[in-house]
């Protein structure tokens, strides 16, 4: 099968198109023919190798998971023969969390693991970045952030994948939503349900003193320390981008102080807790209130190019790898 075998840490030129043996499954798997892969921010920023601290778990010198990528939609093409919740023809998504590979042809993943039917109103491109923006929001806004019908929330990154994923789930638990994004965004974030739009070249959100009950900054380019006078008594900031001011604000306003600091590494989370995730995820699908938008799709040859799309800082959802042509 084609695949996209990495070659070390750094640009997206360390990427290239190479043929590898398809996976075999398991007894406990499923291959899936890959009809769409995602391209996140997440996997930009672990491609650069940086914070090295990272490299503990990704490896040393370069990557030990030789291709790419861990969100997928497709197609079930064979299963293990202990499987019983999915059979061949089902159409899948999901995330291959621990051993990666999706930017190729085919994945074989754990029947167990973070995968699902797909909703039958999503197509692949869609399903194929719902996890890394819809899991990985969901968390930060009802396990971190506690979100209830009210609550003033903002998104700053209101436009990327965990961003348009954010407003609408936000909007979906009742919350007065708040989208911060660039000029080119702003008609984008209003069409996600947004109530409020900040144009972040034009005005700055941290001077709206006591007026957010949750920042979620989705993208980690404003701290804590920036953002405290405009949360509420009781507010909470919450990133998913770490780095040691805000490690040194959590532990900080973990002792002292009513407004806190707080991340969470959703992809690190108990397997079983991503999954409830996943679950509740698809039911705010097929609710009517969360339809993933997508940016860009690119074919599989074209990962270096998508790649530097998603360097530049300024997608709108998700962008996609479409390694196969469908039917």
């Amino acid at each position: 099968m084609k695949a996209i075998i990495t070659t070390g840490y750094g640009s997206p030129e360390v990427f290239k198109l190479d043929k590898v043996a398809k996976p075999t499954t398991k007894s406990n798997e499923i291959l899936v023919r890959i009809y769409a892969s995602s391209v996140t921010k997440a996997d930009t920023m672990m491609r650069t190798g940086k914070p090295y601290l990272g490299r503990l778990i990704l490896g040393l010198t370069k990557p030990k998971h030789p291709i790419w990528g861990t969100g997928f939609a497709g197609v079930i093409e064979s299963v293990g023969k202990d499987v019983t919740m999915f059979k061949s023809g089902d159409c899948v998504f999901g995330e291959s969390i621990n051993s990666f590979g999706t930017y190729a042809e085919y994945v074989a993943v754990p029947e167990d693991g973070v995968v699902a039917k797909m909703p039958e109103s999503l197509s692949f491109e869609q399903a194929a970045g719902m996890c890394d923006g819809g899991i990985t929001s969901l968390s930060f806004l009802c396990n971190i952030g506690n979100i209830q019908p009210g609550q003033k929330v903002l998104i700053n990154g209101a436009s990327g994948s965990l961003g348009s994923a954010a407003v609408q789930i936000a909007k979906h638990f009742g919350a007065e939503v708040t989208a911060v994004c660039s000029t080119t965004n702003v008609a984008f974030a209003k069409s996600l349900g947004a109530d409020k739009v900040i144009d972040y070249t034009q005005n700055d959100f941290t001077t709206n003193k006591n007026s957010y009950d949750l920042i979620y900054d989705t993208v980690g380019v404003r701290s804590f320390a920036e953002c405290r006078d405009a949360l509420t008594e009781h507010g909470c900031y919450a990133s998913p981008v770490l780095g040691m001011p805000l490690l040194s604000d959590m532990v900080i306003t973990s002792m002292f102080g009513s407004k806190k600091a707080k991340f969470s590494a959703t992809g690190a989370l108990p397997q079983k807790e991503i999954k409830y995730l996943l679950d509740l995820l698809i039911d705010i699908i097929e609710a009517g209130h969360l339809s993933p938008a997508i940016d860009r799709a690119y074919p599989l040859e074209q990962v270096v190019e998508a790649h530097a799309y998603v360097d530049k800082g300024h997608k709108k959802g998700n962008v996609v790898l479409k390694p196969t042509v469908m039917a």
